[in-house]
């Protein structure tokens, strides 16, 4: 069960920078964060307008740990100076075909400190040294430049474009799909 070998219930990241797995006690701290960046968070995650109560939030950590207690992945809240500034979680997860995706948002006043790149180092060692996973995918809008350079600060592989892969309030967005497989980390990242 990935429960039992989840390290990341709490991980400190730097001096400053931590990651709790997403539980109930957090859900007015997440709304909150979310309808503070409800604009910068709209124009690129489709859920945002059906964010509307700290009820729907709940609702999300909820799916969050039915996620992890069927083993299909998890959502951590992360903290910067003590304070929930975005959620990054391995979703999709397959250990199958060991394989996930990675997904991730960041508060506005959040961003340019390098804070999910450390977020998903941490989740990048958890799938390929504690999972045993081979594959890591990041798919994101092709304009959304903030989190296409997370996957390139960490090295990912460029696939290609996905057409059309996401209807986004009133238009569809094209993704670019980015992959890291267990022996590329293993070069650039040796088991902590």
């Amino acid at each position: 069960m990935i429960y039992r070998t989840l390290p990341l219930a709490h991980q400190k990241l730097s001096d400053e920078a931590e990651l709790y797995l997403l539980e109930e006690r957090h859900t007015q701290e997440l709304y909150q964060v979310t309808s503070l960046n409800r604009d910068h968070l709209r124009r690129w995650l489709p859920w945002v307008e059906s964010t509307v109560t700290p009820w729907d939030t709940r609702a999300f950590i909820q799916r969050g740990i039915r996620q992890l207690t069927e083993n299909e992945g998890f959502n951590c809240g992360l903290w910067y100076q003590g304070r929930l500034v975005g959620v990054i979680g391995l979703h999709s997860l397959s250990l199958t075909h060991r394989f996930v995706s990675l997904g991730y948002w960041l508060a506005r006043d959040a961003q340019g400190k390098g804070l999910m790149t450390l977020a998903a180092q941490a989740l990048l060692d958890h799938a390929f040294y504690t999972l045993a996973l081979n594959r890591l995918e990041i798919r994101c809008a092709t304009n959304n430049a903030r989190s296409c350079a997370v996957a390139v600060r960490l090295g990912f592989t460029h696939e290609g474009v996905i057409r059309q892969a996401e209807w986004l309030y009133d238009h569809f967005v094209d993704h670019n799909i980015f992959s890291m497989l267990a022996p590329e980390w293993a070069a650039k990242s040796p088991r902590p």
